[in-house]
């Protein structure tokens, strides 16, 4: 299941934009999986987000559901600096930290990080937030890339764990240029698999340490053995009498 879930998530854009009905894109890949909600609640993703998932899940591929939005270009966030009170409320709304600024402080959007979700534009309390398009005429997938979602999926997962302090394993994007289904292109390493390699990885450090250091010592002491023979030979050569 987990890796059926995960292949879902992978067909989503990563916007974090809630319109599904859902926190977040993880969860309604959650819900998809578990057959408590149809493939046709992401606008971000259009028409090409649910024939993805229809080959996934096997479901028919329905018209999006315009109760959760419409397919549209992919926008992203613009501050009106001019304006900015420094509240630091869209700062808090923002899913993949893509605003940076501080109490009292002028706050500007960061682009390359911006998903459009909009759940900034509620927020502020000035209305000083714009939307630029960023796509041109492309809407859905189209607008966006398989690059773009995984770091949009691990900007999210790193504000979560910011946010409750956990260490929770970020899901894993599937393998560049990977020819099998999307179920199989999904799994990652677990936190145990992780912490194991860094445990391997110590390891084999420390004893690369502790033959170096053994070394060391070892060709001193062949250089001293060396200099007290070559010493004795000379003062074994002195005492000889001459012919």
């Amino acid at each position: 299941m987990a890796v059926f879930i995960g292949a879902i998530d992978a067909a989503l854009p990563q916007t974090q934009c809630t319109r599904c009905g859902y926190p977040d894109c993880h969860h309604y890949a959650q819900a998809i999986a578990q057959g408590e909600a149809p493939i046709n609640q992401c606008p971000p993703g259009g028409q090409e987000g649910v024939a993805r998932l229809a080959a996934i899940t096997g479901r028919a591929a329905l018209p999006l559901n315009p109760d959760n939005g419409l397919e549209a270009v992919r926008v992203i966030a613009r501050i009106d600096e001019n304006w900015c009170i420094g509240c630091t409320l869209c700062i808090k709304a923002c899913p993949t930290d893509a605003i940076l600024g501080a109490n009292k402080r002028m706050h500007t959007v960061i682009p390359e990080a911006c998903t459009g979700c909009e759940l900034c534009l509620p927020v502020c309390p000035v209305d000083c937030i714009e939307l630029d398009n960023a796509s041109g005429d492309a809407t859905g997938w189209a607008a966006w890339s398989p690059a773009q979602a995984d770091e949009a999926r691990q900007r999210y997962y790193r504000h979560q764990q910011r946010l409750d302090g956990t260490h929770r394993p970020q899901p894993s994007a599937p393998a560049a240029g990977a020819t099998s289904t999307p179920r199989a292109a999904i799994a990652g390493l677990s936190a145990q698999a992780a912490q194991a390699a860094a445990v391997s990885a110590a390891a084999a450090q420390n004893n690369a340490a502790s033959k170096a250091n053994l070394a060391a010592p070892a060709a001193a002491d062949k250089k001293a053995i060396l200099a007290a023979i070559l010493a004795k030979a000379k003062q074994q050569q002195g005492g000889k009498p001459s012919s």
